[in-house]
């Protein structure tokens, strides 16, 4: 079949057109430039070094390219890398040049500064510090704080060699008692008030704050000396017959303590007539513990 230059002609004719129409388009779009922030990517940073110091987030760009392309980029399409495998230990100077800038094809980066960007390292460092509990907030009224515990004692931290060198402890997020009357036990976050350090993993604490009601004292008097174990037929008498003793625990328990509650004795066991000086015994109690009695020792007389 013979080749006819002239079949599909107005196919043909209409791909030439919408093509002509394409180039008139693109090349008659205005070739612009725009000034920006990018932002500015470390890559390479060496394993044993820590940046120290204010580090530039973004640098200043200028691209170049038709309106309809720089209208098109979005927040993340400019970027500027610097390859740092190079730092050492001390102030660093690297150099920014438009070829660190990527962008996207039809964009050209015509300038970027500053041409120099300083940086600090410092050699890496770890430390073991203590965890020091955040508590925050007062028991409920007549109760107080008798012993906080925490578990981790300890944690590992790394850093910048200057900042562990005045780091002395990690702490936690705050354990509120607000009003507690018996014991708070919560599991926290550890943290590092300096933000140039870091835990080592990120780690949690398990906080313990034991409360008490507060313990008081009080001095009841006149509690009668009762004797124990005399032997049958004889008789005993004590001087004074009577003695105060001093107490000491719960506050509101011991306001209601009354002297029935306390029994204050003299053990007889085994004792025959005559004269003694014997010490005095208070029955056990979980209400109370005794301070002082007064007199420890009374006369006794058996008969």
């Amino acid at each position: 079949m013979a080749y006819n230059p002239f079949r599909h002609f107005w196919l043909k004719a209409v791909a030439v057109g919408i093509a002509a129409l394409l180039w008139v388009a693109v090349g008659g779009e205005k070739v612009v430039e725009r000034s920006m922030r990018a932002p500015l990517e470390l890559q390479n940073e060496p394993e044993t070094l820590e940046i120290v110091g204010e580090v530039p987030s973004t640098v200043d760009v200028r691209v170049r390219g038709s309106s309809a392309a720089l209208g098109r980029l979005m927040p993340g399409d400019v970027l500027a890398v610097l390859d740092v495998s190079t730092a050492k230990s001390g102030r660093n100077m690297f150099h920014l040049a438009p070829d660190h800038v990527r962008v996207p094809f039809g964009v050209e980066v015509t300038y970027a500064g500053p041409a120099t960007v300083p940086l600090v390292y410092e050699r890496q460092a770890r430390k073991t510090v203590p965890v020091v509990p955040s508590v925050e907030g007062e028991p409920a009224a007549g109760y107080a704080v008798d012993r906080v515990t925490i578990d981790p004692e300890q944690v590992e931290v790394e850093g910048p060699e200057s900042a562990l060198g005045d780091l002395r402890q990690a702490t936690t997020e705050p354990v509120e008692l607000n009003g507690a009357s018996k014991t708070v036990r919560e599991t926290v976050t550890i943290g590092i008030l300096n933000s140039t350090a870091r835990l080592r993993e990120p780690r949690s604490a398990i906080v313990t704050v034991e409360i008490e009601a507060i313990r008081t004292e009080r001095t009841i008097g006149s509690i009668p000396v009762r004797m124990q174990n005399l032997r049958t037929g004889q008789s005993a008498q004590s001087t004074p017959s009577s003695v105060a003793v001093t107490v000491r625990g719960g506050e509101e328990a011991l306001k209601a303590l009354s002297t029935d509650a306390i029994e204050a004795a003299i053990d007889l066991n085994g004792l025959g007539v005559g004269r003694y000086n014997l010490p005095i015994r208070i029955a056990p109690s979980q209400v109370f513990g005794v301070v002082r009695i007064e007199p420890s020792q009374v006369h006794v007389t058996v008969r």
